[in-house]
């Protein structure tokens, strides 16, 4: 990716395996190091999302780098229980702020655009989402926690954290069926919840 300056020595922080791992130790810290190394495992995600929303490359990788801003406010602010997901959104909802800001102002000129950034509201502050689309995604995110807990591991880390079968049968245990079979049976059961 083209983030790579964040990348830290594994040995210094080898130790933090989980994303709340390394959120407890950057809240503790403050070194950006940390965050930084967190950030990278994720960004490949993060920029999938930008890009998928915005559609243009380099407005995607500008994302990324304001989305890494955010966080370091924004961890310190907020209890994050569940890092990706919660990431993931706060992805999603910075790329509707903008698609929304760029529609209500189109691009006519670039004068004053930092005094703009300095009232943009907090990452978690999700109130300028489409409501259709938020009340999707929420329907989602709630139709995802009726499922068995194997099919929402799966999904989660299949979808969300991007990993291969492979990847999700080792974190998880699942021998190679079970995780196709975890995610056929999860996709099907949340698609009838979110169709009712």
């Amino acid at each position: 990716m083209f983030l790579k300056r964040f990348r830290k020595a594994k040995s210094q922080t080898d130790q933090y395996d989980t994303p709340a791992g390394y959120i407890a130790a950057y809240r503790a810290t403050g070194d950006l190091a940390i965050l930084g190394e967190l950030y990278e495992r994720h960004m490949d995600l993060v920029y999938a999302v930008c890009y998928n929303y915005l559609r243009d490359e380099e407005e995607a990788k500008d994302a990324v780098m304001h989305l890494f801003e955010q966080l370091i406010t924004d961890l310190l602010r907020h209890d994050v229980q569940q890092f990706v997901p919660w990431l993931h959104t706060v992805a999603r909802n910075y790329c509707l702020m903008q698609l929304r800001r760029s529609q209500a102002h189109p691009k006519t000129t670039l004068v004053g655009q930092d005094d703009a950034d300095a009232d943009e509201p907090s990452l978690s502050d999700f109130s300028d989402a489409s409501p259709e689309l938020e009340e999707d995604l929420t329907r989602m995110e709630s139709c995802l926690k009726t499922l068995p807990m194997e099919q929402q591991t799966c999904l989660t880390l299949f979808y969300l954290e991007q990993k291969s079968y492979v990847e999700v049968a080792e974190q998880t245990g699942f021998d190679l069926k079970q995780v196709k079979s975890y995610l056929q049976n999860g996709r099907r059961m949340l698609k009838i919840c979110m169709s009712k």
